[in-house]
């Protein structure tokens, strides 16, 4: 996916584009996609060489990143990517199951013209054409797509800040079991099925739909990783 979640979610819009900023979105970035992998250590000058950066903006990202839950911060020994185990992604699932479905009603009894929800409707158009290809990458950037669309757009940006959050610190989980599950046919209809009762302003449903998808795919993803016996990812 090439770090669709962190560069394009994470440098947040309304902040203004200071080397900080800068240095928090790559750094995440390749972080997300693996180029900094789980486990390894990183020292701020290293860093700041490799990002063509001071090491002050550098240190505010590591700043960021530690509190998004990514990396662990030691004096004199600069960062360590953080590792996330099967049942590191089973307490992220679990948070996720409370925060997303709520998103889903708050958006739905915003009562959001078509137009605005369009975002939604084209991540779930990607997904249908990424599936009828077999391009898992590009079916798993729709499905960010509409997940994270689906929280900016529910009117609570507590809420969505920490969905968007959680959701990154289950990236390399999804991406290590994006070619081990099955085509993702049931996953792309139900969030098709959210959308529709988005749409037609039936709150409950969309909650209800929202809660059983994200519970359904967490135990498929959580079962994949601990079949595969990996300690970490």
């Amino acid at each position: 996916m090439q770090g669709a979640t962190s560069s394009e979610w994470a440098a947040d819009a309304d902040r203004p584009a200071t080397a900080a900023n800068l240095a928090y979105a790559r750094l995440k970035a390749l972080i997300l996609d693996n180029a900094l992998a789980p486990g390894s250590q990183r020292l701020e000058s290293e860093l700041a060489a490799e990002l063509g950066l001071s090491r002050t903006p550098v240190r505010e990202a590591m700043v960021r990143l530690e509190q998004d839950g990514l990396v662990t911060i030691t004096p004199r020994h600069g960062m360590r990517v953080t590792a996330v185990t099967p049942a590191d992604m089973r307490e992220i699932y679990e948070v996720l199951n409370s925060l997303e479905p709520a998103a889903a009603e708050l958006l739905t009894r915003r009562g959001l013209a078509a137009k605005q929800l369009a975002p939604l409707a084209d991540a779930c158009t990607a997904m249908e054409r990424a599936l009828h290809k077999e391009d898992r990458h590009a079916w798993a950037a729709a499905d960010e797509v509409f997940h994270l669309g689906l929280a900016e757009l529910c009117g609570n940006r507590r809420l969505a800040g920490m969905i968007m959050q959680v959701w990154d610190q289950s990236h390399r989980a999804r991406m290590f079991t994006l070619h081990q599950r099955p085509l993702p046919e049931r996953s792309t209809a139900e969030h098709r099925a959210v959308l529709q009762a988005v749409m037609a302003g039936d709150s409950e449903s969309a909650r209800e739909m929202y809660r059983l998808h994200r519970r359904r795919s967490g135990e498929e993803l959580i079962a994949l990783i601990e079949r595969s016996g990996v300690a970490w990812l």
